[in-house]
């Protein structure tokens, strides 16, 4: 009987500590409205009003309310928006709004974690699962790309996407998406947001570059690789080239193989992406080719990406 009893008090204190954790992250979640369909959720940021949520839930630039968690709501202003990695940034005027602190532990496969939404007047919404993978970097079309990021088996029900994936004391791990990666649902982590965070504050998008080529790796032919006395055996082989973009300006070619950007060497696509950093848009950079065999130099101007998409 007394182990009966012990067990019952043990999941009692269980359930009344997630029940704390969703009570304690419940007050930094607010209900975001700003597409046709159901709200969704979204993360208090900042004690001056900054919002973070998912930028496939904010369909319109304006008209964008929130629901605050002491039942206000509030008009809120757009940022900026980084479709890449789902995240909108919003502004509402309210100087008692508090975030939530962040997770001290790193996220470990196996962790509780918990989704916390907030989609409607109705007030929280939460799930219970553990961390199920932990990983990076994940790329995605059009340059976007992820260093780190969780996925937890918590349900995310209508509205979810935006709010946050918190650890088991109600803690900050970062953002929830239904649409990123191939599972559908996948966390951005909050240090990963703050970086996002800053670049809209400065410029409300995300400045990616790119070429204008379509490239695959290939390996360098032995005497290339000999000739060129840095280890390198892989390269990038263009096999197209955008008329009028910023590699076929500068007279890169069909054929050519990719060696280096600015002198960091180049053998697969994710790499390539990651030389053409929002800061070096509209810079000059060097581009090492080998066209015929033979190495040379080549400076192209670095576009800016239009479309998340391409």
């Amino acid at each position: 009987m007394s182990t009966t009893l012990s067990s019952s008090s043990l999941l009692a204190n269980v359930s009344d500590e997630l029940a704390g954790a969703v009570e304690r992250a419940g007050a930094a979640v607010v209900t975001v409205d700003g597409r046709r369909r159901h709200p969704a959720s979204g993360i208090v940021w900042s004690t001056d009003g900054l919002i973070a949520t998912a930028n496939h839930v904010v369909e319109r630039d304006e008209e964008i309310e929130i629901g605050l968690p002491d039942g206000r709501t509030v008009a809120a202003d757009l940022v900026g928006r980084d479709p890449g990695s789902d995240l909108a940034l919003l502004r509402v005027a309210a100087s008692d709004v508090a975030p939530l602190p962040r997770s001290a532990g790193e996220p470990r496969v196996g962790h509780i974690a918990l989704a916390i939404a907030r989609p409607g007047p109705s007030g929280v919404m939460a799930s219970l699962g553990v961390v199920s993978a932990v990983g990076g970097p994940l790329r995605f079309r059009g340059g976007a790309s992820l260093d780190r990021y969780v996925q937890a088996d918590v349900a995310m029900l209508p509205g979810f996407s935006g709010g946050p994936l918190v650890d088991s004391v109600g803690n900050l791990i970062g953002l929830n998406s239904s649409t990123l990666g191939r599972a559908g649902q996948l966390t951005v982590l909050a240090a990963t947001i703050d970086g996002t965070v800053a670049t809209l504050l400065q410029h409300g998008r995300v400045r990616r570059g790119y070429l204008g080529v379509g490239a695959q790796g290939v390996r360098l032919p032995e005497t290339l690789a000999r000739a060129l006395g840095n280890g390198q055996e892989l390269g990038l082989l263009i096999v197209s080239v955008e008329a009028g973009g910023p590699a076929d300006t500068a007279g890169l070619m069909l054929g050519d193989v990719i060696l280096a950007v600015d002198g960091a060497a180049v053998g697969q696509v994710e790499q390539l992406q990651e030389q053409l950093a929002g800061d070096r848009v509209g810079k000059s950079i060097p581009i090492r080719i080998a066209r015929g065999g033979e190495p040379r130099e080549i400076a192209v101007t670095v576009g800016e990406r239009q479309r998340q998409a391409e």
